[in-house]
């Protein structure tokens, strides 16, 4: 067993003393956000909450889990998550695969023009433009099917295929396996932790996502959540909205702000403990290969 010398452990501790100073001021916003959302109104608005919640108030809350257009907006929200990440992963794998085969037909210029697409992009109105004339607007699909692909994360399942060793697709092909068992037996089963990580990176990209619903879509039902909280903060100026809202008293108003923002933080927040330990695994071992 190596021993560490006196130096290396004072690298160590410095280095887990700079992790957890990152953090803190990491958690830092979340917990103030979390004090608030349960802080009474007079000491919120007396700016006496930062990281312990004063009067325990639970109004905030009461208001956002018993409000109908909160709740819907959740669930569409976890349905529309849970359905891009599905058809995303499937597209994503369904591009990188092919792209590993040196046999495959005109590869490099495919390779080019995919990657041209991450630095050049024909800019709002043409895309506009481009679901108008494809029927999309105000139709849920255009929250699904424009940003199914992600060139970046397409790279790192290629990179992540090219490390799995040639032999096993060789003597699939001499059992006579095809093109789709080879993915299906060999290589999607070792692609575990690639997939974890990317279906990580394509779920909270959806789930924070409303930048898209706010141009494409007019239907309120199919306001994801995030989009419903931008639109209530950003109409607070409003006397009609606040009021509507719940906004009008102003230590409520902070209190069902953090309350809000709370309710469509922390379920994205308890899938990372899940996939976690593929995180860095899929990342890197993506990494390493070109």
């Amino acid at each position: 067993m190596k021993i560490k010398s006196k130096s290396a452990k004072i690298g160590d501790w410095i280095f887990v003393v700079i992790c957890l100073l990152v953090s803190t001021i990491c958690l830092l916003p979340m917990v103030n956000l979390l004090a608030r959302s349960l802080s009474a109104t007079d000491a919120l608005i007396k700016h006496e909450v930062y990281l312990w919640p004063k009067g325990w108030n639970l109004d905030a809350y009461s208001m956002v889990l018993t409000d109908m257009k909160y709740i819907r907006a959740f669930f569409w929200t976890v349905f529309l998550t849970i359905v891009c990440t599905f058809v995303s992963l499937a597209m994503t794998t369904l591009c990188a695969y092919p792209l590993i085969f040196e046999k495959l037909r005109g590869r490099s210029v495919i390779n080019i023009f995919i990657t041209i697409t991450m630095f050049f992009n024909a800019g709002a109105i043409p895309n506009y433009l481009l679901m108008q004339a494809l029927g999309l607007l105000n139709n849920p699909l255009v929250l699904i099917i424009p940003s199914c692909l992600s060139v970046y994360n397409m790279i790192i399942m290629r990179s992540f295929f090219y490390g799995i060793p040639e032999s096993l697709r060789e003597s699939a092909e001499i059992d006579g396996a095809n093109f789709f068992t080879i993915l299906v037996k060999i290589y999607l089963p070792l692609s575990k932790p690639v997939l974890a990580t990317l279906a990580l990176f394509y779920a909270v990209g959806r789930w924070n996502g409303y930048s898209d619903a706010l141009v494409y879509m007019n239907d309120a039902k199919y306001y994801p959540l995030q989009l419903l909280l931008y639109n209530i903060l950003n109409n607070i100026n409003s006397v009609e909205v606040a009021t509507l809202e719940g906004f009008s008293s102003p230590g409520l108003s902070e209190s069902l702000k953090a309350a809000i923002v709370m309710f469509s933080t922390v379920p994205i927040l308890c899938i990372y403990p899940w996939l976690q330990k593929y995180f860095i695994h899929g990342v890197t071992l993506g990494a390493v290969k070109e």
